[in-house]
């Protein structure tokens, strides 16, 4: 039977081969080839004697790999362009400029980087010329084109209210756009017909267009109506600034021009590739787990809901192979990946991640078999610390007994989770990966 240090071994292996397999540059690179002036992405051709310049626009933690590669797939076809990524998430260019802003609040550098992109897509793009745009999670946070009378502060107010809130991506990402210039299916409309490939490194449930970095070159399903609901349901509305609701009335009213939608013609050149997801991070998870001996499955990668309540039914079903042999055999290894929310409040620090894993500490602690659980999120970063996520084992309750008896208990109530898993030493801190695909679950079960 492994152990339990071998089992975390394990774990770092196999979220490894995970993070490996959506590599932005190798994804990039599978995704394009080019032969002579024949260039094809994803199946559709392309010939570059008939386009007079190629361009390259983007945003998202993955920016700098992703454009990396396409430097080197397009060699002198590429003419420049402008994309942004977080900081620390940046690599040296050739031929393209990467900027670098703040994520998960946008910040001044985000609004300077958004109106670059958006005066480059008006000023130099030509018809005739052919777009790439370069997506991946971060990019909504990181490509700020506030509209008309919303400050910077407004979008922060605004996003951090949601944040708290316990908003899905969805609902963070519909007011998003309808508070900009370029999200939304906007960039599309300052870029008119002019040919545009979208290479997209997917942090979304579902693999939505339009909510991938609030779909800037997609048709915009949400409206003005969905915000007012969401605020409302929310019990934000009397909370954002008044900038923000004032805009959402009106657009409500008709009195501002809503977002575009499905059949605009702007739409018809845009082809949309999605070059790595989390489907393709726990297939590879689950590939390498079978290779060390585990019997694997992955039980989804479109995880939502309340994290506690997700941690809760992935222990029922430790639980249940245990004691029942179903529905896997032991050693085993449970896989799963999404995105769940954290309705915030304690004033603690921490991420969806920690919180998973905290919440797993009090069932594991009386498991009559070594477990290790391992929650991660993909790009580097659990919510607003320097760690990716954190370990919980069967020994995590009891070794958090030696700073007090309800140790455990105030840290979730508080949302406390980075230092609870900071003072037991099991915080996973992998520095930027500069891939995005949001979260990863592994549980093995010796």
């Amino acid at each position: 039977m492994k152990s339990q240090r071998l089992l975390r071994s394990d774990a770092a292996s196999i979220w490894s081969e995970a993070l490996r397999a959506v590599d932005p540059e190798a994804a990039v690179v599978q995704h394009v080839k080019r032969k002579g002036h024949e260039l094809r992405v994803a199946g559709k051709l392309y010939d570059l004697r008939k386009v007079r310049k190629i361009w390259a626009l983007g945003a998202g933690k993955a920016a700098a790999p992703m454009a990396s590669a396409l430097e080197k797939v397009l060699g002198r076809h590429l003419a420049g362009g402008i994309l942004v990524t977080k900081y620390g998430h940046g690599l040296p260019m050739k031929v393209l400029e990467l900027l670098e802003a703040g994520h998960p609040l946008p910040d001044a550098n985000g609004v300077t980087a958004g109106l670059r992109i958006r005066h480059l897509a008006e000023s130099q793009i030509e018809p005739g010329d052919m777009v790439f745009c370069l997506l991946s999670g971060g990019g909504s946070a990181l490509l700020v084109a506030p509209a008309p009378e919303i400050s910077l502060e407004d979008k922060l107010c605004c996003t951090q209210l949601l944040l708290s809130s316990g908003a899905t991506i969805h609902e963070i990402n519909a007011i998003r756009k309808h508070l900009s210039t370029l999200k939304g299916g906007q960039l599309a409309r300052v870029l008119g017909r002019v040919p545009v490939v979208s290479l997209i490194l997917s942090d979304v449930v579902g693999d939505d267009l339009d909510t991938i970095a609030s779909g800037p070159l997609v048709p915009d399903r949400s409206t003005f109506r969905d915000c007012q609901e969401i605020l409302e349901r929310l019990r934000i509305a009397h909370k954002v600034p008044a900038s923000v609701r004032r805009r959402i009335d009106e657009g409500a009213k008709g009195r501002i021009p809503e977002t575009p939608k499905p059949g605009d013609p702007i739409f018809r050149n845009k082809q949309n590739v999605i070059v790595a997801n989390n489907s393709t991070a726990c297939a590879a998870a689950a590939r390498k787990a079978r290779r060390m001996g585990y019997h694997a499955m992955v039980l989804t990668s479109r995880l939502e809901g309340d994290t506690g309540e997700c941690a809760r039914v992935h222990m029922a079903i430790v639980q249940e192979i245990v004691l029942e042999g179903r529905p896997l055999k032991r050693p085993a290894c449970l896989l799963s990946g999404g995105e769940t929310t954290v309705q915030i409040l304690g004033k603690g620090k921490g991420g969806r991640n920690q919180e998973f894993a905290l919440h797993c500490a009090r069932p594991l602690a009386v498991l009559p078999a070594p477990c290790v659980v391992a929650c991660l999120g993909t790009d580097g970063t659990d919510g607003p610390t320097d760690a990716a996520g954190a370990f919980s084992d069967n020994s995590t309750l009891t070794r958090a007994l030696k700073f007090g008896p309800g140790f455990l208990k105030e840290s979730l109530e508080n949302n406390d989770s980075y230092r609870f898993f900071q003072r037991l030493g099991d915080l996973i801190i992998t520095g930027p990966t500069r891939t995005n695909v949001m979260d990863l679950h592994i549980i093995l079960i010796g």
